[in-house]
């Protein structure tokens, strides 16, 4: 059954705050709510010997086994000799992507990504073919279960292992187009040169779900245009927010899947927090997507929305007028969730192509308005 329509608090001001309650539990953003009580310092013992212990193995049992996911990928095009010291690259993995990547490409390469190194997952619609003909690319492929290898990650720690180290890495996926305070007059390599001044090497930020006005799948949509130009809308809250011992990452939820499909089991909501931008070294691990991360203090490079640290903004666009048959078919491979048939309603949902708009639904504008409700934060580097 799709969730009856959701509807926001009533609004005091633009701006969507987060109120960060004292127990360290979980709190929500709520519109207009003024009050900011920090809780990160409630709960920031220190971890004793045994956690840093363990988190030290697991990372190391982690980079271990994506070491040894190498003999899965085939190196198709091998153009790494082009990567200069310095450069900012791009890991992704992609399948059946060949509506979004046009886009993909002309906003990361506008935005400074010197080089993409990306494992194509099997695609049989272009995909592949496409991406051997970009020049800033080098392609991986394999057949190999996606959700064994840890959704991809094993596949992509060895690439930033062997090729990432010392480099400022983005994470991405061919559905997610990033972008800060400033993007728009101040490309990545402005950003990273601040981040590395300030001393900082990781960059955080929150997915935001873009959707569009009607029922799924009855748009139209060109390649190569922006996204938004027909996923105009998206849920500026409520956001539940809460950070996880041992790894001190952030588990952000809520938001539009969860108010349409999810609303009767938001335990299964997507987690909305990334960490996409990392200066990498080749001891750094993803745990979980780039939700988490090892060593434990690049978690802490997100506060979230309605934090202090500079932060951006993922625009996800999965909901463009392919999610329809992208849904059909992602229901039978069973790849990505740990348990699929938990999800078997939710694909089922989409499938169905709800009108996901409703009269509370937010009309994007730019990173500006973003800002001004709290998704992201421009700090200092919107002040320099």
């Amino acid at each position: 059954m799709l969730a009856q329509p959701w509807r926001k608090p009533v609004m005091r001001s633009h701006a969507a705050k987060i109120r960060r309650m004292p127990d360290g539990g979980k709190k929500t953003v709520a519109p207009g709510n003024k009050d900011y009580v920090n809780s990160e310092a409630a709960d920031s013992n220190p971890l004793n010997w045994q956690q840093k212990y363990r988190l030290r193995l697991k990372r190391k049992r982690l980079l271990w086994r994506s070491f040894r996911s190498r003999h899965q990928l085939s190196c198709q095009s091998n153009r790494t000799e082009n990567i200069a010291p310095g450069a900012i690259l791009a890991f992704s993995i992609v399948r059946n992507e060949i509506t979004r990547l046009p886009w993909f490409f002309h906003h990361y390469r506008s935005l400074g990504v010197d080089h993409f190194l990306m494992v194509d997952n099997g695609s049989d619609d272009g995909t592949f073919e496409f991406l051997c003909n970009q020049p800033d690319v080098s392609l991986w492929h394999t057949d190999a279960s996606y959700r064994r290898s840890r959704f991809g990650l094993d596949w992509l720690t060895w690439l930033q292992m062997r090729y990432g180290h010392e480099h400022w890495a983005l994470m991405v996926d061919a559905d997610e187009i990033l972008i800060y305070a400033h993007h728009d007059t101040r490309p990545l390599p402005h950003l990273t040169n601040w981040l590395d001044a300030t001393g900082q090497i990781a960059f955080g930020a929150l997915m935001l779900d873009m959707y569009p006005k009607g029922p799924l799948g009855t748009q139209n949509y060109d390649p190569k245009t922006d996204p938004v130009s027909t996923l105009g809308w998206f849920d500026d809250g409520p956001y539940r927010i809460k950070r996880q011992k041992p790894m001190d990452n952030l588990w952000v939820q809520g938001g539009v899947r969860e108010r349409v499909f999810l609303t009767d089991s938001p335990d299964l909501s997507p987690t909305l927090n990334k960490i996409p931008l990392v200066r990498w070294s080749r001891h750094f691990t993803y745990v979980n997507s780039c939700h988490s991360a090892l060593p434990h203090h690049l978690n802490q490079a997100y506060d979230g929305p309605g934090g202090k640290m500079p932060s951006g903004v993922l625009l996800h666009n999965k909901f463009l007028p392919d999610v329809i048959e992208k849904s059909k078919a992602e229901k039978e491979r069973g790849q990505h969730f740990h348990d699929p048939l938990k999800f078997q309603s939710y694909y089922d949902d989409i499938i169905s192509g709800p009108n996901m708009w409703t009269h509370q639904s937010t009309k994007y504008e730019d990173w500006v308005q973003l800002v001004d409700l709290g998704l992201m934060q421009a700090g200092d580097w919107g002040r320099i």
